[in-house]
């Protein structure tokens, strides 16, 4: 794996993303955007799977995650004018680095989680750079929903600061997350099937850690821009587009939220759209017990669609 390091479109704070290489040809590139409280070096399983079959795969450390923070008062912050494109164009400055170093090839991009959102934003915008689009973990919400979600973390704001770790805020967004796992033996049962992969999640200092009023403010947006009618209808329409997600999966309201992405996707007129939920998977597919299907069949889209 190789480090790169490149200065955010913020003005103030260096990103740091990870590139992993294969040992002969590169076939192609996939890119992944990481989700909310993690970093790219997770998935170096995963990226070492896909490298291990030609391709080089990239991913950076959002704003507030990861090694892309000054201290860890910045974790769960993003940026000052809580601006989604700032990320988005993170993203593509490591997009277009990566493009000129492995040159002319195939490409793919891959968004779990919040990152699944900040993706299905991107190839609004960029999709057309693409030959294919993981979807992973993502879901649907309504307008009204993320109206007051945003009303209440505003308000929050007022009072207490855009630093504020709002344990309100927290449980408004993931206070129901663990209800089918009862009794859970840990407030992150939802992740996965997996407790082991529910225990290093817990350990790891650099996940799981609660959100900024900024951080949140920054989320709720992304979805709202992401379900809009707009950015749907501004993906091209011939660019594959493959939901995954667990049926046990709370961020998808247990497959429900995935289907109604999948199906706002079909009625856009995107010629091609395919999903596939997998039976006791829970949020985090690639660390759960049905990782080696995830990956066999992500790697089975990518090649399709060489």
């Amino acid at each position: 794996m190789e480090n790169i390091y490149y200065p955010s479109h913020d003005g103030v704070t260096t990103i740091h993303a990870c590139l992993w290489l294969p040992e002969g040809e590169i076939k192609g590139v996939v890119q992944i955007i990481h989700g909310m409280a993690e970093y790219a070096e997770r998935y170096a399983p995963f990226a070492e799977y896909l490298a291990e079959n030609g391709f080089a795969v990239c991913a950076d450390d959002h704003l507030g995650h990861g090694q892309s923070v000054r201290g860890a008062d910045d974790l769960g912050y993003f940026n000052k004018r809580r601006d989604t494109n700032i990320i988005i164009r993170d993203i593509r400055a490591l997009q277009l680095a990566v493009k000129k170093q492995v040159g002319n090839v195939p490409s793919f991009i891959l968004g779990h989680s919040m990152g699944s959102f900040f993706c299905r934003k991107y190839i609004s915008q960029y999709g057309g750079d693409f030959n294919g689009a993981v979807i992973m973990g993502s879901g649907f919400k309504s307008m009204a929903i993320l109206n007051a979600a945003l009303f209440f973390v505003g308000l929050d704001a007022l009072f207490c600061g855009w630093r504020h770790r709002s344990k309100f805020i927290k449980k408004l967004a993931f206070g129901s997350y663990n209800k089918k796992f009862s009794p859970a033996r840990t407030e992150n049962d939802w992740l996965s099937e997996s407790s082991e992969n529910v225990d290093k999640y817990e350990a790891d200092a650099l996940c799981g850690f609660d959100f900024t009023n900024n951080g949140y403010s920054v989320l709720f947006r992304i979805i709202k821009q992401a379900c809009s009618r707009e950015t749907i209808n501004a993906v091209p329409k011939n660019l594959p587009v493959f939901f995954v997600a667990g049926a046990n999966d709370p961020v998808g309201d247990y497959g429900k939220g995935v289907q109604k992405a999948y199906d706002k996707f079909i009625k856009a007129g995107i010629e091609e759209v395919d999903i596939t939920l997998y039976e006791n998977g829970r949020h985090e597919i690639l660390n759960d017990t049905c990782s080696e299907k995830v990956k066999e069949d992500i790697l089975a889209f990518i090649t399709a669609h060489m």
